[in-house]
């Protein structure tokens, strides 16, 4: 089970399997703790910009300034951290899962070398955003009612409060907390299946320096790319999650109910660059941050390893 990213780090015996496990997911969560809290107020612009329809929304926002400038004005500053907690109570297991997860797949599909190892990655990074997304989409439908309301953040209800208020009125399953799972499942599983594959994959390639900067430099411009094109790719998914967890446009009529359903609707009713919207507050947070998870990762992977 011993990770790709670490397995060049030390000629120490690994730990046993459980708490290599258990390091795998402190690391992981430690990586998501960062990472959310660090870029957390781009996650709420892209999910604004996701949830507006077209030019006929009073309250559109017209550009990535136009959006900043609106919500600084009218919701405060801190209006940028609304819906931050259920990221960061979910952050550390989702996070936390993903690695884990990703290293205990990997380890499966690559017994027995009948799999080469850029698709033992790959494969072991699609399940890995397919449990993730079990887990975090009930943090997520409460994480976006709260992004999407407009009032001041100290007029808005707290987190336990809306959960409840979702639980009451629509319950567990996939109209309650489990509402657009599938669209969640298509969103991780392709962005860890390509973030994953790409970081490792590239990483191997390309050799590493004795130079710490240097090094650092490499593994920040490999994690930022991953990032990067595993968000070009799964944004229509991530479309279609926030439009199905968000308001609807009329109240109490479902428009968008399930996935590929909303996914052909928007591109019907707004054109194909409307399944694209968000796309730059989502590179501007998952570029830097995807480089960010991974580097925090290996290096609290590393740290504790190492006293051990």
């Amino acid at each position: 089970m011993t990770s790709y990213c670490t397995e060049k780090m030390s000629p120490k015996k690994d730990p046993n399997p459980v708490l290599l496990g258990a390091i795998q997911f402190a690391a992981g969560g430690s990586a998501g703790l960062v990472e959310v809290s660090l870029m957390h107020p781009l996650d709420l612009i892209k999910t604004r910009f996701q949830i507006q329809r077209g030019p006929e929304d009073p309250n559109r926002y017209t550009s990535l300034y136009d959006c900043f400038k609106k919500i600084s004005r009218s919701e405060g500053i801190l209006g940028f951290y609304k819906g931050i907690l259920p990221p960061i109570l979910a952050e550390t297991p989702k996070r936390a899962t993903k690695f884990f997860t990703f290293e205990q797949y990997k380890h499966v599909f690559a017994t027995g070398n009948y799999i080469s190892q850029p698709i033992v990655l790959t494969l072991a990074g699609l399940f890995s955003g397919l449990t993730e997304a079990v887990i975090i989409n009930p943090f997520e439908v409460v994480k976006v009612k709260l992004q999407a309301e407009r009032d001041d953040i100290r007029k808005q209800k707290s987190t336990l409060s809306t959960a409840k208020e979702i639980i009451h009125n629509d319950g567990w399953g996939r109209k309650g907390l489990f509402k657009g799972l599938t669209a969640t499942l298509g969103r991780h599983g392709a962005f860890n299946m390509i973030y994953f594959s790409l970081y490792h994959n590239i990483k191997n390639i390309l050799p590493e320096t004795e130079d710490k900067t240097v090094d650092f430099i490499r593994r920040f411009a490999i994690g930022f790319v991953s990032g990067v094109i595993g968000s070009c790719t799964n944004i229509p998914f991530d479309v279609a999650k926030s439009r199905i967890q968000g308001p609807q446009p009329e109240p109490g009529v479902i428009k968008y109910k399930t996935c590929f359903q909303t996914i052909k609707l928007v591109y019907k009713e707004e054109g194909y660059l409307a399944l694209y919207k968000g796309l730059v507050p989502k590179v501007l947070r998952l570029g830097p941050g995807a480089a960010i998870m991974m580097i925090v990762y290996e290096n609290v992977f590393q740290w504790l390893k190492s006293k051990i």
